[in-house]
């Protein structure tokens, strides 16, 4: 994934050979988690199930081997271009040691950030509600309340929701 020009400070200068250096030199052009080669179409499940083509055999979302049930369904598999990123596994741009970074696709990035993503989401909806409680218009927040309170009243005091996603 590209870095954002905002971020480019935290990574080091050397960051384009560090990078290929873990993908290419250490991990071999594949996944150090599931194994999946860089560069190349591969037929999955959906599921982290995948077909090593090399090898000849489908794999788990680790790589391991494996073998697959009787009655899989044409229309669950997919292909996916892999494409490898070098990632912290720390979440740590400025700590670039070779134990802290992985050569991980796509599949296994987003799962390994996931808990980071989940918390970003938090953290972007809590600074946007605390901005409008901020500059909101007192007369639109009082109007925007009585609305609220109106539905729940109407609910007979069930949970419902605000109009901003949240629930009361």
């Amino acid at each position: 994934m590209p870095i954002r020009p905002e971020n480019r400070w935290l990574y080091p200068i050397d960051w384009a050979q560090l990078s290929a250096t873990v993908r290419f030199e250490r991990a071999g052009s594949r996944c150090e988690r599931c194994g999946r080669p860089h560069l190349r179409r591969v037929v999955h499940l959906g599921d982290g199930r995948w077909w090593d083509a090399d090898a000849g055999h489908w794999r788990t979302a680790h790589g391991a081997r494996t073998a697959l049930a009787d009655g899989l369904l044409l229309s669950s598999i997919r292909t996916t271009r892999v494409v490898l990123a070098c990632a912290h596994l720390d979440h740590d741009p400025g700590n670039s040691t070779s134990g802290n970074l992985a050569a991980l696709c796509q599949r296994c990035h987003l799962l390994h950030d996931a808990e980071e993503h989940r918390w970003q989401r938090w953290w972007n909806r809590f600074r946007r509600r605390a901005v409008r409680d901020l500059y909101e218009d007192p007369r639109l927040t009082r109007q925007r309340l009585a609305r609220v309170r109106r539905m729940a009243l109407a609910d007979g005091g069930a949970k419902s929701r605000h109009d901003d996603g949240r629930y009361r």
